[in-house]
């Protein structure tokens, strides 16, 4: 893995996010078809550039993971 796959792996990613969901980790995983190691590379690209943010929510007794989007209009 590059530099320059992991760049378009996070537009993949970014694409996905575009939509204003909350995704799960495993749902983002198979919309994107990527592995986990290319996805963690992905979020972590996003997550440097500050364009996702995490949270955590709490169902029916289990953790979840979201990404969301960080867009700023202005």
């Amino acid at each position: 893995m590059d530099i320059n796959t992991i760049g378009l792996n996070a537009g993949i990613v970014w694409r996905l996010l575009d939509d204003n969901k909350r995704w799960e980790y495993n749902d983002l995983k198979a919309a994107s078809g990527l592995s986990d190691r290319d996805l963690n590379a992905a979020i972590g690209w996003l997550a440097r550039e500050n364009k996702i943010q995490f949270s955590t929510d709490q169902e029916k007794g289990k953790e979840y993971l979201y990404l969301e989007l960080n867009l700023y209009i202005g």
